[in-house]
């Protein structure tokens, strides 16, 4: 399957526990739009400070792009992740529990970066598999 430059760019440097390859992937006036952040319009900083978070909660995650599709500007991204909890995850203390869990994406992209993002994923499922809801 082929996956757009920024996206290989973006997961390669998270399953290496790199947030910093979002001043590749994504335009520095991106906002990214992520059902259950506590502000749900990120800028690229705000968005690395909450992928960080989740790397600490997870260092061993793995991402793995599904499936990919490219419309005009829009790309649509459905994502996997595997993990196991062995950092802090907020005020939760690491269980060393595995979760699985998935999410969408849908980009606007103008030449190789982002330039706004739409994001949801299984976070409650994931918190389930840990133990912490």
């Amino acid at each position: 399957m082929e996956v757009t430059k920024y996206e290989k760019i973006w997961i390669d440097g998270l399953n290496r526990g790199d947030v910093s390859v979002a001043d590749e992937a994504f335009a520095p006036n991106c906002v990214i739009h992520m059902a259950g952040a506590p502000d749900p319009n990120l800028s690229v900083a705000e968005f690395k400070d909450l992928v960080r978070g989740l790397l600490t909660a997870f260092p061993d995650l793995q991402l793995t792009v599904e499936d990919q599709i490219i419309s005009g500007d829009k790309v649509a991204t459905r994502w996997s992740a595997v993990g196991t909890h062995t950092g802090p995850l907020g005020d939760s203390q690491p269980t060393g529990k595995r979760a699985q869990f998935e999410g969408l994406i849908l980009d606007r992209v103008a030449g190789e970066q982002v330039i706004e993002r739409w994001e949801q994923w299984d976070q409650m499922g994931m918190l389930q598999q840990i133990g912490v809801v």
